[in-house]
């Protein structure tokens, strides 16, 4: 029987999925579940424990390996856990070898004791990212690339350095080769994706910055279509990504930003490296330069110390800075933080204030569905009747088309979530 992974968590952890199913089946492994975790809240580690239980119960037989953040920060957890047969480190899950070493065990069904489960090493040691050539993700129409992994820079909310480890970058002409070889696979959009892709380029031969990579793969690979960036923390943009968005049609007008807060206040207590005038800023500069940007946020509700009137500057965040999707996280206490020791606000009033926010949310995105009508977009399609725009915005095809291409469509409206085409 082949290796299934079942996935939580960020495009990096879809992206990694896709190595470590190619990893494993080439290594011989057989009937086994990789359940690839994320550790960024204490929500996203008990669907995971749910989800190992429930596995075991479908599957009795298959031997379930647990890895990714969650198992990387609190191995013990999983290893406690009769269901799981071993639990594998961040920097173990995507090597081959690794897997070769653990096929004998896998097929053996050993009962191994908690203490024996554990393949995880420091995950601070490790020093460098290789890239890892994928032929594409089965069943998505578009194709991610890792360029970077890790994060140096410690926000008092987030365990993900503990279970990604320090930043670390692929080098330029390795991006370069797989987005090449992923367009000769047919993929018309390649998106860049990492832990802190605006630290790019640390660590490599002239500290080459996201920017220049972005252009190198524009320069050198000009059969792609389009090429997209995830989640960026504003702060590091620098001046060749910015020229970039202004000068590069096929950069898509897209940013997710890595904004958190409202309050300068709240910002300072989770050690952001912006205020509130630098993410306004950010925003109405990148308008300027490519007008047609639209922008994407996350935003935590609830953090430790937030005031109602804190908590109204993030509201109002979403407005100044022109938002328009949103993703919403009730804060969650990780142990180990600085966060967690501050005084907390009740659960309650975090879920209210999410909910709040997701609300908020809801009405920009509306605002600009309500704006896209009448406009002609290119979209990519993702399903018989689904695709997305330029700006990442989700659109009903009115006709079915094969997933992966590129149709130019007319906006007749939208239902309040999706555009609507013609």
């Amino acid at each position: 029987m082949s290796v299934d992974v079942v996935t939580f968590g960020c495009r990096l952890n879809t992206y990694e999925s896709e190595v470590i199913r190619n990893a494993a089946a080439s290594a011989g492994v057989e009937n086994a579940v990789v359940v690839n975790t994320c550790a960024v809240t204490a929500e996203a580690v008990r669907q995971a424990r749910q989800s190992i239980r429930r596995l075991k119960r479908e599957r009795p037989d298959a031997q379930i390996v647990v890895t990714g953040c969650a198992a990387q920060t609190e191995p013990q957890t999983f290893a406690n856990m009769p269901e799981v047969a071993i639990v594998a480190g961040n920097d173990r899950k995507i090597s081959a070898e690794f897997w070769a070493d653990q096929r004998d065990v896998l097929r053996g069904a050993l009962d191994f004791r908690a203490e024996e489960k554990c393949r995880v090493n420091d995950i601070m040691a490790v020093r460098e990212t290789a890239a890892h050539l994928i032929e594409g993700i089965e069943g998505r129409a578009r194709a991610f690339v890792q360029v970077q992994n890790g994060c140096d820079h410690r926000c008092t909310f987030c365990i993900i350095p503990f279970g990604r480890g320090n930043s670390r970058s692929v080098p330029m002409g390795e991006v370069v080769a797989q987005v090449r070889r992923l367009v000769e696979r047919g993929y018309r959009e390649v998106v860049l994706t990492g832990v802190d892709i605006t630290s790019y380029g640390k660590g490599l031969p002239g500290g080459p910055k996201l920017g220049k990579l972005v252009k190198q793969i524009l320069k050198h690979v000009p059969e792609l279509a389009r090429l997209r960036i995830s989640s960026i923390d504003s702060v590091e943009a620098d001046a060749e990504l910015l020229d970039a968005i202004a000068e590069e049609p096929r950069l898509m007008p897209h940013l997710h930003l890595s904004l958190q807060h409202g309050d300068d206040l709240i910002l300072k207590r989770m050690k952001r490296r912006h205020l509130r005038a630098d993410a306004i800023a950010f925003t109405s500069q990148v308008r300027r330069l490519r007008p047609d940007m639209v922008f994407g946020a996350d935003i935590i509700a609830g953090f430790p110390t937030e005031t109602d009137s804190a908590f109204a500057r993030s509201r109002e965040l979403v407005d100044e800075c022109g938002l328009t999707h949103l993703h919403v996280f009730p804060y969650s206490e990780r142990p180990g933080t600085p966060a967690a020791r501050m005084p907390q606000v009740p659960h309650a009033l975090r879920k209210e204030r999410a909910r709040l926010l997701r609300q908020d949310g809801e009405a920009a995105l509306r605002r600009h569905l309500g704006a896209e009508v009448g406009a002609k977009r290119c979209v990519l399609t993702e399903s018989n009747d689904m695709a997305r725009t330029e700006q990442f915005t989700p659109v009903r095809l009115a006709a079915h088309a094969e997933p992966g291409k590129l149709v130019d469509v007319t906006i007749a409206g939208h239902d309040g979530k999706h555009l609507l085409a013609a």
